[in-house]
């Protein structure tokens, strides 16, 4: 609060807001991590699936105790313990067209950290017709990407990547790897702009910001 851009007020915004994170892996458990410390009030999670081994470099919330859980209510768990005074919303789903909109219209904003671009495109059709911005981010390898989409009659994802590609034809984390450093590096970005938001600061509307962290170059796209 005693940051002049925030104050009392500001701090009441991110106590008053509800913010849905898609995902709660690599980019999902530090962008939760950050947001439940900031004191966002309502958070919630959605992710279907259970922790693994091969997870832990990245999704920085679990540990080898957690292997078999349920994401999505093992981080509740850990984000409770981390701010008891947040409303944490557990969602142990798959986000499908059937349940999108009935989800994504209890909160203010959606941080999507999903890995596949099915959910991608459903989060932002659904955020699209809802009037909700959200904050993409992407990762693979050493690069990762930036955005915030459909805020304040912002454009969206599908006036960058109309349709979605073929599935078949685009590299994975699974397949490809990752740094276990980068999910963090590009959540932590992907929870500042949210924050910003909420208390009414810039953010990057309609621009795409792309990261190599093996050059450390930046390169931001307006489109």
């Amino acid at each position: 609060m005693i940051v002049p851009e925030i104050g009392f007020k500001g701090q009441e915004k991110i106590s008053s807001a509800k913010v849905l994170v898609i995902g709660a892996g690599g980019l999902g458990c530090p962008a939760l991590l950050y947001l439940c410390a900031a004191g966002v009030g309502t958070i919630g999670i959605i992710d279907f699936d259970k922790v693994e081994l091969h997870n832990l470099h990245r999704q920085i919330l679990y540990s080898t105790e957690d292997v078999g859980k349920s994401k999505a209510s093992t981080a509740a768990e850990k984000l409770k313990k981390q701010n008891p005074h947040n409303n944490i919303l557990v969602f142990e789903k798959m986000l499908s067209e059937t349940n999108a909109e009935k989800i994504i219209s209890q909160f203010d904003i959606v941080v999507d950290g999903s890995d596949n671009f099915l959910t991608r495109y459903i989060v932002n059709d659904t955020c699209v017709k809802l009037n909700i911005p959200l904050v993409y981010g992407s990762i693979l390898k050493f690069e990762g990407q930036v955005a915030v989409f459909n805020y304040k009659g912002g454009k969206n994802l599908r006036d960058i990547f109309p349709e979605p590609p073929n599935a078949d034809d685009v590299p994975n984390c699974d397949e490809n790897g990752v740094l276990g450093t980068l999910p963090g590096i590009i959540a932590t970005m992907m929870a500042q702009e949210t924050l910003k938001m909420i208390i009414g600061s810039d953010v990057l509307k309609n621009q795409l910001l792309i990261f190599n962290t093996k050059s450390w170059n930046f390169t931001k796209l307006e489109y």
